[in-house]
């Protein structure tokens, strides 16, 4: 957040607690509204007070808008939100969002018994990649053993290939799927077949 931002939203956040407690004073009784309707009133019969007024909110309108319809960022955060930018003494390579979450969904179609996966990946502002990967598996799969198997094969692959550290690959069992595997179905086959012949 750029110093303006942050400037913005410290008074914004002055005058909304200060209207807020005049407010509450109000509605209890402890606060008079005479008073409040004679400091309007000097401030519109002195002209100083009445230039510096329309002064300071014509400020605050500029920055609520500004910060309403104007989002502030950097190009390296701009960048960190499209992937992550390594750089060495021969240039620049800037890793996509989509990449890294490619390689991750590819890395989990390798195991056996994953039927779908769908993956998605988030940089905290530190770089750091956390992965959550979401997977339908087959009936038969020992669900532990095949996340702590996973999220190891992720972490060593986009260590290898790209030399980066992951902080997390967290995985969530979308759903567990009752279709038969390929040798299930042929050994169902074969039964059947042996007991036609028979």
């Amino acid at each position: 957040m750029k110093f303006l931002d942050r400037l913005a939203l410290a008074i914004f956040s002055i005058i909304i607690f200060v209207l807020a407690v005049l407010l509450c004073l109000l509605m209890i009784g402890w606060f008079d509204v005479e008073l409040v309707m004679s400091a309007l009133q000097y401030l519109k019969s002195n002209e100083i007070a009445s230039n510096v007024t329309i002064g300071v909110s014509l400020v605050l309108l500029l920055l609520s808008l500004k910060c309403m319809f104007f989002e502030s960022y950097s190009k390296e955060d701009e960048q960190s939100r499209e992937g992550i930018l390594l750089e060495n003494d021969n240039g620049k390579l800037l890793v996509s969002r989509d990449t890294l979450e490619n390689l991750a969904t590819n890395v989990a179609k390798t195991c056996d018994n994953v039927e779908n996966v769908v993956s998605r990946v988030l940089l905290d502002k530190d770089n750091n990649l956390i992965i959550f990967i979401n997977l339908f598996v087959k009936s038969d799969t020992l669900i532990k053993d095949l996340s702590s198997g996973l999220q190891e094969k992720i972490k060593q692959t986009i260590k290898d290939s790209l030399g980066l550290d992951v902080k997390e690959v967290n995985i969530k069992i979308k759903n567990i799927t009752n279709e038969k595997s390929e040798t299930q179905v042929a050994k169902a086959e074969k039964i059947t077949a042996t007991k036609e012949v028979k």
